[in-house]
């Protein structure tokens, strides 16, 4: 049994270079949410140094909310806006002989495609007109991942060691109680059943089947790093082994 674990990074946060010890996939911010060309860079660096795949996190322009601020842009601008920050990200792994590997919608525009299918649809297009070949990361059972098939790409269903769940399988919104887990102890008992059961228990004590080909931990939550080493050090005395998707 494998998973992969990836992490949000190039946010500002001081965990990067740890965290990139620990994940076998980075998802690097692109500067609409957060980050700039020399964030990019050194987080770049850093997974490949550690042979990390390496991921664009696109998101809507919204620096002031930290890309979480819903919007409702025509579908050219979408695509637009997906394709430049794509292409940004993609031209610095290129200079440091990295390959990019995947793309993984950020907040509010990740969240929104989750329910809305043009808008899965446009960010699917998108990444297929940049590259086909790349993988697309989305909220696992969720519309996502139809829209990535539509499209012909090769989708990847995502999972959250540190968020609450709805009984539909989404996340609770993080304007609601139960949206973010902050005991270790819950983080990696979600983690283990994500991976080995393919089950999660929502808020209201329902129990979810999940298809988890990737997990997630939030590269800026106070408690990431500390989450990442003992969910990596169980999955490893478990003999399930992290690596990226193949």
């Amino acid at each position: 049994m494998q998973i992969d674990l990836n992490a949000d990074l190039g946010e500002g946060c001081e965990n990067d270079e740890a965290l990139l010890g620990l994940v076998s996939s980075a998802n690097i911010a692109c500067g609409w949410h957060a980050g700039d060309a020399r964030t990019m860079q050194q987080c770049v660096r850093w997974a490949i140094e550690n042979k990390v795949a390496i991921g664009a996190h696109p998101s809507y322009p919204d620096r002031e909310n930290f890309g979480r601020r819903e919007m409702n842009l025509p579908r050219e601008e979408v695509v637009a806006g997906v394709l430049y920050q794509i292409g940004a990200l993609a031209a610095i792994v290129k200079a440091e002989g990295g390959t990019l590997s995947h793309v993984k919608a950020h907040g509010a525009l990740y969240n929104q495609a989750v329910k809305d299918p043009a808008l899965a649809d446009a960010l699917c297009d998108a990444v297929r007109h940049f590259d086909p070949a790349l993988r697309f990361f989305g909220l696992a059972g969720s519309g996502m991942i139809a829209a990535a098939e539509r499209a012909g790409l090769r989708p990847v269903e995502e999972v959250f060691a540190d968020r609450g769940y709805q009984p539909d399988g989404s996340l609770v919104p993080r304007s609601q109680p139960g949206a973010l887990i902050d005991s270790e102890e819950q983080s990696l008992a979600q983690t283990l059943s994500l991976v080995r059961d393919h089950k999660v228990t929502a808020i209201d004590g329902t129990v979810v089947d999940v298809n988890a080909q990737t997990v997630c931990l939030h590269g800026d939550g106070p408690h990431a790093l500390a989450f990442a080493r003992r969910i990596r050090e169980r999955l490893v005395a478990e003999g399930i082994a992290v690596v990226a998707v193949a």
